[in-house]
């Protein structure tokens, strides 16, 4: 569905009535009139392909660009077809009650005189985003790269967000695994760092795809360079915290794992020392349980009374001994 479009020249807005033809239409009649750039912006959510093919048709799009748009399940990437930049990148919206983290996309097919943006998934809508950029005209007259620029700065600044929420998540297993008597927060963890793999594949493929625009080898995106850059140091920030995040988990995992086995050690010592102290009765019971016709205990008045009395100052002497031994 059309989510909104617009055209931008001189950095304000217009807004177009009509189909997507005439959103087209209307931008060419308005870069003829004012003899200035302008440029239409477009913007999609989950498109069916029956409705992305009138974008298609309007600005020739290469079928490959377009049907990835319309599938999704693309991995971050930057393509060139023709006159178009086709970029992808992944958005990322945590859930506080499951701890999940959904993915989605965001396409971008970014033209001379015309954006398209294509979201997937719930996270990052861009009404946000393009309120900012008509609050900054000065940032409009950059053209279509300044709506690239600003969708790369919302995701990235959410991944931020994203990131935090994950650490808090750390935070409170670590709190649950040295919590005396706690429970097995096994598939806790494991849970969360599968969540933070799924974040890792979403932001690491971003990197080289910044960076090739940080080196200026995009021609579109030359004016914004510094603005890009800026982007790339937030993303190496939050690609840091990632890994740092990973190597965190399984340091909890480790240790998680080892205070389960010191608990079983601790477990079976105490199991260990209650049955060396019911061996004692037991050993009593099978010396006199045993059919032998001369046994002078049997006979005396106080036998039975003595061998109750041997049992428990033994198993008392065991009991202590264990105890201050730290077995019990």
């Amino acid at each position: 569905m059309i989510v909104d479009k617009a055209i931008y020249s001189k950095g304000l807005r217009r807004t177009i009535d009509g189909d997507i033809s005439d959103a087209f239409d209307a931008a060419r009649a308005e870069a003829a009139r004012s003899q200035d750039e302008c440029f239409v912006w477009i913007g999609l959510h989950e498109p069916t392909e029956e409705e992305f093919e009138l974008v298609r048709d309007e600005l020739d799009l290469h079928p490959l660009a377009a049907e990835d748009a319309v599938s999704a399940h693309q991995r971050p990437k930057l393509e060139r077809y023709d006159d178009t930049l086709f970029f992808v990148l992944k958005t990322l919206d945590y859930h506080d009650e499951t701890s999940d983290i959904e993915v989605g996309e965001i396409m971008v097919f970014l033209g001379g005189d015309f954006v398209v943006t294509v979201r997937h998934g719930a996270g990052n809508p861009l009404g946000p985003v393009r309120a900012r950029l008509e609050h900054d005209p000065g940032m409009l007259r950059y053209g279509p790269a300044s709506v690239l620029y600003a969708v790369c700065d919302e995701v990235v600044d959410h991944y931020g967000v994203v990131t935090r929420e994950v650490e808090i998540d750390i935070i409170e297993l670590e709190r649950a695994v040295f919590r005396p008597g706690g429970t097995d927060v096994t598939e806790s963890i494991y849970s969360l760092k599968r969540e933070v793999l799924e974040f890792r594949t979403a932001q690491d493929p971003l990197v080289p795809v910044l960076q090739e625009i940080v080196r200026g080898r995009v021609g579109e995106c030359g004016d914004t360079r510094d603005y890009f850059r800026d982007v790339l140091d937030h993303l190496l920030r939050v690609d840091g915290q990632v890994d740092a995040h990973n190597e965190l988990l399984n340091s909890v995992l480790t240790a998680h794992l080892a205070l389960m086995g010191k608990q079983q050690n601790e477990d079976m010592r105490k199991i260990s020392a209650w049955a060396a102290i019911i061996a004692v009765p037991t050993a009593f019971a099978g010396i006199y349980g045993m059919n032998f016709k001369h046994m002078p205990e049997l006979d005396w008045t106080l036998g039975y009374p003595l061998v109750m009395v041997a049992i428990a100052i033994v198993c008392a002497l065991l009991f202590r001994r264990l105890r201050k031994s730290g077995w019990l």
